[in-house]
């Protein structure tokens, strides 16, 4: 005896690859199904919709077919609404919570469909009860005793983002995958006309930035960046702001002349050099106000007024004052900047891409550029779908991304 739902995809789920996804999670989990409704778009704008028949061997099985075709845009057709339960006790959510996705989700509670706020990954939902209803996401520790979480899955709908068609100004070009070449002049053109038309619109660039650019020599390029104003937010670990200001005080980068590639003699003392003259000065605010640190991304994010978060870690030499070594107020910072940002640039670090990816909804427009494709696999496979990757030398990718945006740098004339 089989046991079988009805589920529903709507959009452009032909040249998305959505349907094709759907076909392939079914089969591969040893269901079945039969296509019961086919519109097909004709024009292209129209959308296109299916409605399926999903066929297993037992309730578990099909309830597990039907979990992993909802991840992926299909949804169950189901009036009902969302089932919620009240968290037993702080930091406790109840059995079989829904675990959220990063796309766009929506619940349906007391007849009415409600948009979940703050989407991202891995985590809870929360409908808030009244006059007029919310829901939005929490993570597990913050969830607090009474909070109506939302369980199962009926009542859920969940919309992964489309392939653009055609031509889609600058970010037509950004539609997920990785690049494995030297940084061509018309790639980093396009993703410079998308850094401008997302300022043009009123957006925030975040750039998400490891120590390698810095010892890159990309140092100066993205302090340009920051002064003309092409990125807002800046987020990092303790070692990139460290060997930035290094950088400016002893004109070294873990011990190494950037310029000369010299190691002047006690070189590699400098970056705990630094530390300290930050620590005496009381944070890296008041060494730029002070005149000690005159030039950086750090001295630019001072300077003009850009918000930054340096999150540390179990490895960091001091940490600077400004580093915030609690891991959960760290990653609340993130998640803070996360939720401002209307695209990223991920430039040159593993833990710092995965981390802001976590927080990231889907609709995002992300840049990820390494040259370890490991960093950009394991981005996109954390379910950062809509990131574009290149793998390239980040010390050759955003000088050429500044001339794009900024023009050539007077002092290399």
């Amino acid at each position: 005896m089989t046991v079988s739902r009805e589920v529903e995809l709507e959009g452009h789920i032909i040249d998305s690859g959505m349907m094709q996804r759907c076909f392939g999670i079914i089969m591969d989990m040893g269901g079945s199904f039969s296509v019961e409704e086919f519109e097909v778009g004709r024009h292209e704008t129209d959308e296109s919709y299916a409605r399926m028949l999903v066929e297993a061997d037992d309730l578990d099985q099909l309830q597990s077919i039907v979990h992993e075709l909802h991840q992926n845009g299909a949804n169950p057709i189901d009036p009902k609404d969302a089932s919620v339960e009240p968290a037993p006790a702080d930091q406790v959510v109840p059995h079989g919570f829904y675990s959220t996705t990063n796309h766009p989700t929506y619940v349906r509670y007391e007849g009415e469909w409600i948009e979940v706020e703050n989407i991202e990954m891995d985590c809870a939902v929360v409908v808030e009860d009244g006059d007029d209803p919310r829901a939005y996401t929490k993570v597990l520790n913050a969830v607090e005793e009474g909070d109506l979480i939302v369980t199962g899955e009926t009542g859920i709908k969940v919309e992964p983002p489309e392939r653009p068609r055609g031509e889609q100004g600058a970010f037509g070009f950004m539609q997920g995958g990785i690049s494995s070449e030297r940084p061509s002049e018309s790639t980093i053109r396009q993703i410079a006309e998308a850094i401008a038309e997302t300022k043009a619109e009123g957006g925030k660039v975040l750039a998400v930035c490891g120590p390698a650019l810095i010892h890159s020599g990309a140092r100066e390029d993205l302090a340009r960046l920051v002064r003309e104003g092409y990125v807002d937010m800046l987020s990092a670990g303790n070692g990139f702001a460290v060997h930035d200001i290094e950088r400016d005080l002893y004109g070294t980068s873990l011990g190494m002349d950037t310029e000369s590639l010299d190691h002047p003699r006690h070189g590699h003392k400098h970056h705990i050099y630094a530390i300290s003259e930050i620590i005496r000065e009381g944070g890296i605010e008041a060494a730029v106000e002070s005149g000690t640190l005159e030039s950086g991304v750090m001295y630019e994010c001072v300077d003009n007024d850009r918000p930054f978060v340096l999150a540390g870690s179990i490895r960091d030499d001091g940490p600077l004052p400004d580093t915030i070594t609690d891991a959960v107020e760290a990653q609340n910072a993130i998640r803070e900047q996360a939720r401002e940002a209307d695209m990223v640039l991920m430039l040159s670090t593993l833990l710092h891409s995965v981390a802001v990816g976590n927080c990231l909804p889907s609709t995002t427009r992300v840049v990820c550029v390494d040259i370890n494709p490991a960093t950009v696999t394991q981005l996109l496979d954390r379910g950062s779908a809509q990131a574009v990757g290149m793998v390239t030398d980040i010390g050759t990718f955003v000088p050429l991304l500044a001339e794009q945006l900024v023009g050539e740098d007077e002092s290399d004339c």
